[in-house]
């Protein structure tokens, strides 16, 4: 068994010599929700946004990482609100995925989009809790083409439990002298290029370089905080009127970690409900499913197969996101460009 004390112990390690690992939560679903990693997807839909997701990562392996989140974003414009944006009837037309969306799709009247996140991941003894508002600006380049560029703005609060840390030694003058609770302003900068069946995205998270402290007697040992780099993409198929496949693949820019990357495949019927697979390098296998339920509410589950050494103590990872689409006043039954 993987022994209590020396997880907590590397976790903390993990936050004083600024980890060899991504240092924000790991999404098997981000694919459906990327305003998550991608400010410039704020206001892409014509609806209000709303996400509520959890994931239990490495299950089965006490103190793993737990991560849950709540997202919002909306477009302002009255333009876009209107319907010029995607040129669809009042009555609500056809699904927003056929063919006929695609062949009459035009770009985005210029609009902007507003939103805002709060991301709590837990591990071990360590609580990282993210709160930002987003803003974005999305214009047509093209008749068919559209880019938007998008600014993530807010506070990152880190919070260490000595209590649930148990030493040998327990005057550690580490863990005496820890400062537990800090506040750290947070900062993230994205664009998107999207059309009728593709997407292009660069962003970057947490670039504002932040300072944590342990004080040991007189020494003061920092670790950083280091910036999240990330490239997407996808492409949508259409196998027949009603089925269509979605390739996309994300990479991932983390120092002094290697590149790493996902691939997704999406299989999606009349958008009622989908099915999907992930590969993370040396990481996991994941199947992925979900159902549009209605015009109002959408919901996604995820299971990860590990992969990596923590296969012979870990069952694996659950992810679970529910949709609501608010003021969604064409009754549209699946995200226009989150696919």
């Amino acid at each position: 068994m993987f022994n209590k004390k020396l997880f907590l112990l590397l976790m903390l390690q993990a936050l004083v010599i600024c980890v060899k690992a991504q240092q924000r939560p790991q999404y098997t679903q981000y694919v459906f929700n990327n305003y998550l990693l991608n400010p410039a997807v704020s206001g892409i839909e014509n609806y209000t946004d709303v996400k509520l997701g959890y994931r239990s990562q490495w299950t089965g392996l006490e103190g793993a990482p737990v991560t849950s989140y709540f997202s919002i974003n909306a477009p302002i414009g009255t333009n876009f609100v209107q319907g010029d944006a995607a040129a669809f009837p009042s009555s609500g037309g056809d699904y927003p995925q056929s063919r006929l969306y695609t062949q009459d799709y035009r770009a985005s009247e210029p609009h902007h989009g507003i939103g805002f996140t709060v991301v709590s991941d837990k591990a071990g003894p360590i609580t990282q809790t993210n709160l930002n508002a987003t803003y974005a600006y999305h214009l047509g380049l093209t008749e068919k083409l559209n880019l938007a560029v998008g600014v993530a703005a807010g506070v990152s609060h880190i919070n260490v439990n000595t209590a649930l840390i148990t030493l040998e030694n327990a005057n550690d003058p580490t863990i005496n002298n820890l400062q537990g609770s800090q506040w750290k302003p947070d900062l993230g900068v994205g664009i998107w290029a999207y059309a009728a069946r593709y997407y292009v995205g660069i962003s970057a998270q947490q670039i504002l370089p932040a300072n944590l402290y342990v004080t040991t007697g007189n020494t003061a040992n920092q670790s950083k905080t280091v910036p999240h780099f990330f490239a997407t993409a996808g492409y949508k198929f259409y196998i027949s009127d009603d089925v269509s496949l979605m390739p996309s693949a994300l990479l991932k820019f983390i120092q002094p970690v290697p590149t790493t990357f996902d691939v997704n495949l999406k299989m999606s019927f009349r958008d009622r409900f989908w099915l999907g697979g992930s590969y993370r390098k040396d990481d996991s296998f994941a199947v992925l499913a979900g159902f549009n339920l209605s015009s109002f509410v959408n919901v996604g589950y995820s299971y990860d197969i590990t992969t990596s050494a923590l296969r012979t103590v870990s069952n694996g990872s659950h992810e679970i996101v529910l949709g609501i689409l608010l003021n969604n006043r064409y009754k549209l039954t699946s995200p226009q460009h989150g696919w």
